[in-house]
């Protein structure tokens, strides 16, 4: 399901921009707060020429006057109840910070100034009843976080950290959440090696997603068994094992569909997630829901390994982004039985393949990649005018020259293969040059 589907389920979008467009439409009358003393002459001032700027003066005004217009914003924020204006203010800033996500420096240089926080002044405002301004500052919130460095400013992310593990726990508020890119700043803080704390807390998060069905099925896309995984295996906090463990129990018991489900549980089996809980069934705790936990998913992922097939552990691995040369890439009776399969689902196999070439800076995901791309063309008989459509070709050909002996190896093995139909013969003359038997990963 798209994830305009899943946000469309609490807050249709289309809703939502039709909402955004009649409340820009009503113009605020700013002189009758003026005359009523509700905002000084300054704000008046400011916001009345902000309003009437164009695209391009708007920028010029936020260059020279950023100070003034945080000021002006948050001022009126503070100051004005009435719930349309409120919204008209939202969305003017949601209009700014939609041109230029960086804009949001403007009010992290104020709040610094002030010696307050940026989230002090929008955060309560998610209080409100009227589901509309919650959303816009729900978006004001995520460009904010999306912006912030966590190993520079943890006390900003901790802060907004605590708000949503609040926030979070209204399920309307997570789809908001997603739909104004969040998750993608939880993942960022994550893998930034943050400190067990904030661990925990972004953690929580994503646990407390995982209690809406569509959103499990959002989730899978964005590849966070492995990153939790890793920080499982290095935990030696044990509320960070607790919501790991938590989070995996969600993912795979609120999943609707059977396909999301059995996804997940092959990508812990690929991740080795198995083998730790298997360690972690050894220790003592004090916590029964950890030892319930561990108990759920013994149970449900060696149900997994029994159907698992060759097929579904290399399509785990390739959607991990971590290959190693694990058998199933050397057998020439799985290549002949699923190259094929690789076209399924409009080619998602092949365009991770080749995604990987074209991102990855591990040689070991490279050499791996090449070879494979060159097994699928070998037994495919139309595969290699699908690997130039999708640009493979040219990915395995930059990686000819490659400073790693294994990476050129297979590269070079795999355009021969792209290139020529008498591959074997070729092959054979390779062998001279082919380096040493690479150990799997362990």
């Amino acid at each position: 399901m798209d994830i305009r589907g899943a946000v469309d389920a609490a807050v249709p979008t289309n809703i939502i921009a039709a909402k955004a467009a009649e409340v820009r439409a009503n113009k605020v009358n700013w002189q009758s707060y003026l005359q009523g003393q509700m905002i000084s002459g300054e704000v008046c001032e400011f916001i009345k020429k902000f309003e009437a700027a164009r695209s391009e003066d708007k920028q010029r005004i936020l260059d020279n006057e950023g100070h003034q217009c945080a000021k002006t914003f948050l001022n009126l924020m503070a100051h004005i109840s009435k719930e349309q204006t409120v919204q008209y203010i939202l969305t003017m800033i949601d209009d700014m910070l939609q041109e230029n996500h960086n804009r949001v420096n403007i009010f992290f240089d104020y709040a610094k100034k002030t010696k307050n926080t940026a989230w002090s002044y929008f955060l309560p405002m998610l209080n409100r009843q009227d589901l509309f301004t919650v959303h816009m500052k729900l978006r004001a919130v995520g460009s904010e976080a999306g912006t912030v460095s966590p190993s520079e400013s943890s006390q900003y992310v901790q802060c907004v950290a605590g708000c949503l593990q609040l926030m979070l726990r209204i399920n309307e508020y997570r789809f908001a959440w997603v739909e104004a890119d969040g998750v993608n700043c939880i993942i960022a803080v994550i893998n930034n090696k943050c400190g067990f704390q904030l661990q925990y807390q972004m953690i929580f998060s994503f646990w407390l997603l995982a209690f809406s069905p569509q959103l499990c099925e959002y989730l899978r896309r964005l590849n966070i068994v492995p990153a939790l995984s890793d920080i499982l295996q290095e935990s030696v906090k044990e509320k960070v094992t607790r919501i790991i463990l938590a989070t995996f129990r969600n993912l795979l018991e609120k999943s609707a569909e059977r396909e999301t489900h059995q996804e997940y549980a092959l990508a812990m089996i690929q991740c080795k997630v198995l083998k730790q809980l298997e360690n972690l069934e050894q220790q003592k705790y004090d916590d029964e829901d950890i030892a319930d936990d561990i108990k759920f998913l013994l149970e449900k992922l060696g149900e997994s390994v029994q159907d698992l097939s060759s097929f579904d552990e290399y399509s785990s691995e390739l959607k991990s982004g971590r290959l190693e040369w694990s058998p199933v890439h050397k057998s020439e009776k799985f290549w002949r039985e699923n190259a094929a399969r690789l076209n399924e689902k409009n080619y998602e196999l092949l365009k991770i393949l080749t995604r990987l070439l074209e991102v990855s800076d591990d040689p070991q995901v490279l050499a791996v990649a090449a070879h494979d791309i060159g097994e699928y063309v070998r037994h495919y008989p139309r595969g290699k005018r699908v690997i130039e459509q999708l640009g493979g070709k040219q990915l395995v050909m930059n990686h000819m020259h490659h400073e790693d002996q294994q990476v050129r190896y297979n590269a070079l093995l795999a355009v021969q293969k792209l290139m020529v139909h008498n591959w074997e013969y070729l092959g054979k003359q390779l062998q001279s040059e082919q380096p040493p038997t690479v150990t799997t990963r362990s």
